[in-house]
């Protein structure tokens, strides 16, 4: 009996291993589910941390390169010159979401890039961004957010 309790362990733990990491390149093209949920949640948290005037832990959803050449005071000063629509959000939502994979040494992925669209309602405008994410093994990092579209009148 415990051979086999064995042999069953193994084969799960084996089962697991072979699974794909959420992150890890299936295709370029649209996000999978999975990836579209954790690019989500990512944003989400900046966007919000940002909503708060948390800016340390907004900081800290920018990609380690960003972080290591951007200081808080000056990712602050960003944020509320040329980000205000994010500070004073009423509402975000998520558009499409593209995943580029990077490949070396065949067709292994080291690394890939995310473009995540989102529609953010500030006052009665509603902004169209463009997030860029890095994708480094299994984190996420966002690289930039571009206003993508004019703002538009939200009419009542």
């Amino acid at each position: 009996m415990q051979k086999i309790f064995a042999v069953c362990a193994a084969a799960l733990l084996l089962a697991g291993c072979s699974q794909k990491a959420p992150l890890e390149y299936q295709a370029d093209g649209e996000c999978t589910g999975t990836q579209a949920d954790l690019v989500k949640n990512h944003i989400s948290g900046q966007i919000d941390a940002l909503a708060e005037k948390e800016w340390e832990l907004a900081h800290s959803f920018a990609s380690d390169s960003f972080q290591a050449n951007v200081s808080i005071d000056d990712f602050s000063l960003i944020i509320g010159t040329q980000y205000a629509m994010l500070v004073e959000n009423k509402g975000y939502e998520f558009e499409s979401c593209t995943f580029t994979g990077n490949t070396s040494m065949g067709s292994t992925v080291t690394d890939g890039t995310i473009n995540q669209e989102v529609k953010v309602l500030s006052g009665d405008l509603e902004f169209s961004l463009t997030y860029t994410l890095s994708v480094k093994g299994s984190t996420l990092g966002v690289e930039s957010a571009v206003v993508s579209k004019s703002a538009t009148r939200i009419s009542a």
